[in-house]
């Protein structure tokens, strides 16, 4: 296994990449929990004014009758999707299928204009064809490992491995 990154200084990276991924007109969005842990900060340390998108994709999972609805936040877009540049915000990037179902949720709302998709790890083993613009690191961890962001009560942002059960 890889050493686990310190995810405050991941967190320096992607504000760069953020950085340069921004437009004039362009909307962060980040996807329940960690994404959205992300883009809250991100918002305030980018000087942005307003509260960023928070995205969930708990209705339009694969698997959501194994998992059923999670006790994260629900989708909040405080801006009209249709013809948006959005930025999607994600912690880790694995198999992509939480990618899948959070455009499908973002659609509901209405037809942006793009979407691109900005992440503090990408640990490879898609299942589909998705691909970040911007990822902050890449780490390989076996299939058995999940890889989580955490955020302490302070704000601070950890890494944390466990066994997939």
């Amino acid at each position: 296994m890889s050493a686990i990154p310190d995810a405050e200084a991941l967190y320096t990276t992607l504000l760069s990449g953020v950085k340069a991924l921004m437009r004039p007109d362009t909307k962060l969005v980040g996807i329940t929990s960690g994404g959205a842990w992300l883009v809250e900060r991100l918002q305030k340390d980018l000087g942005l004014a307003g509260a960023p998108g928070i995205i969930s994709s708990a209705m339009h999972r694969d698997d959501f009758a194994r998992r059923g609805l999670s006790a994260s936040a629900q989708t909040a877009l405080p801006f009209d999707v249709n013809g948006a540049d959005v930025l999607l915000l994600d912690d880790v990037l694995y198999t992509g299928r939480t990618i899948r179902a959070v455009l499908n949720e973002l659609f509901d709302f209405g037809r942006p204009a793009c979407v691109r998709l900005a992440v503090l790890v990408d640990r490879g083993g898609r299942e589909l064809p998705v691909a970040a613009d911007f990822a902050a690191t890449t780490l390989t961890l076996p299939d058995t490992q999940l890889l989580a962001l955490a955020r302490a009560d302070n704000g601070a942002f950890s890494l944390k491995v466990e066994d997939n059960k």
